[in-house]
């Protein structure tokens, strides 16, 4: 099976897409727009990912995997091939985010005081069972042989 889409760089377009001319045109540019990539209007069958700048070496690797997961067979560069390279390393969280999320996290797997202390007010299972009523309680049930009324 020959590939259906391709994907890739471009040095003046960024990351770039095709499909494969086998693959109806309005099919393709469904997917590849949904996927956030924009025909070229100077090369006919050629998209280029919007706003590249913005995370497009994920996006671009997403729009591969999305494709695949529908069944297509699909070629990409290798940078820009989840099956074939690992993703790019994770930005590290800014203004030592990082840093109190670990001391949060050690803090709440510490011991605490106020865990071994007993509850001020009785739990809700404790509640007293209010006394049987002194008198039998009459129910009066007639019965018809027609069933319910209207």
């Amino acid at each position: 099976m020959s590939d259906q889409f391709r994907f890739g760089t471009h040095p003046d377009l960024g990351f770039v897409a095709a499909a494969s001319p086998e693959l109806p045109q309005h099919l393709a540019e469904w997917f590849l727009t949904r996927e956030q990539f924009e025909p070229v209007p100077t090369t006919p069958g050629l998209y280029r990912l919007s706003e590249p700048e913005r995370d497009g070496h994920r996006r671009t690797r997403q729009a591969v995997t999305d494709l695949r997961r529908q069944g297509y067979a699909v070629h990409a560069d290798i940078v820009l091939d989840p099956a074939a390279s690992p993703g790019p390393p994770r930005p590290a969280l800014p203004n030592g985010l990082l840093e109190r999320r670990s001391r949060l996290a050690q803090a709440a797997a510490g011991r605490t005081t106020q865990r071994g202390t007993p509850p001020t007010t009785s739990p809700p299972s404790a509640r007293p069972i209010p006394p049987k009523p002194s008198y039998a309680p009459t129910v009066h049930l007639t019965a018809s042989g027609a069933g319910r009324s209207r």
